[in-house]
């Protein structure tokens, strides 16, 4: 079958720069809508793999994303999210960006074409059989991430991906790949904008629906979150008031006494 990059094809729109303010926002809104159709369409996909992912993690593992640009930069996203959201360790979910953490914040030209350093990058954090390694390339033709995968597939380890085009290199390249198909962007190959929507979509949903499977929540609440702001400890309050039917005092000194809402919830009903 012959691969074409819907991703790259060009917009349905043209003249962009003839729009008004208010024609372009509302452009550009019409074609985000389409997104999360696209997204339910995977659902299958994202099933399959998180299936995976779950049953490494309950087992020691870990989880990796790696990608370049866009994709590189909303794996670091969601993976330095939960440690403060589900109270997890920072070397649970590990994002990987082609430049490394340079690239974070500035493009790392031609870093995206290495067919050696994604697989090093891994490496340095002792990749092994117990953990799962996410490519993310809105293209699915990136030669940072498919290698890293070639490399991973080659050495037992679980391998997953999440892409904008069908049946790209990538997706053939991922044991367990994931295609959301949003088509042309707005403005012609701008993926950082549905196909990055499309890709936070779906780690959001792969990370969450992981870590509940993990235990990391209770009811609908985020009983293992840290407790890094007054923000956070104004939650931590409100959870214990409402799960314990306590007093805002009493809410406020067994969480400074147990330091996690979990722990103080557990505490409290068995009288310590």
């Amino acid at each position: 079958m012959k691969f074409i990059k819907t991703t790259e094809q060009d917009s349905k729109y043209n003249n962009l720069e003839n729009m008004s303010i208010n024609q372009l926002l509302t452009n550009i809104n019409k074609e985000d809508q389409t997104v999360p159709l696209a997204v339910q369409k995977a659902i299958p996909q994202i099933k399959q793999l998180v299936e995976q992912i779950v049953i490494k993690l309950k087992k020691g593992g870990r989880l990796f994303y790696i990608g370049a640009g866009t994709s590189g930069r909303l794996g670091i996203v969601d993976a330095s999210e939960c440690p403060p959201t589900f109270g997890v360790s920072y070397d649970l979910v590990i994002g990987l960006i082609a430049g490394g953490d340079l690239a974070i914040r500035k493009a790392v030209e031609f870093a995206e074409d290495s067919t050696t350093q994604g697989w090093e990058d891994l490496l340095k954090h002792n990749i092994n059989e117990k953990d799962v390694v996410i490519g993310i390339a809105a293209s699915g033709t990136t030669p940072y991430v498919i290698s890293a995968l070639q490399n991973c597939n080659t050495n037992n380890i679980t391998t997953g991906c999440i892409t904008c085009n069908s049946d790209s290199p990538l997706s053939t390249t991922a044991q367990f790949p994931i295609e959301v198909i949003v088509g042309p962007e707005f403005v012609t190959g701008s993926s950082r904008m549905k196909a990055g929507t499309a890709q936070k979509l779906v780690l959001n949903m792969i990370s969450t629906s992981t870590m509940i499977q993990l235990g990391k929540v209770k009811g609908n609440k985020m009983v293992d979150m840290q407790l890094s702001n007054n923000k956070l400890v104004d939650r931590g309050e409100k959870m214990l008031i409402s799960e314990l039917n306590i007093d805002r005092e009493t809410a406020q000194n067994i969480l400074k006494k147990y330091g996690n809402v979990r722990e103080a919830i557990k505490n409290y009903k068995n009288g310590n």
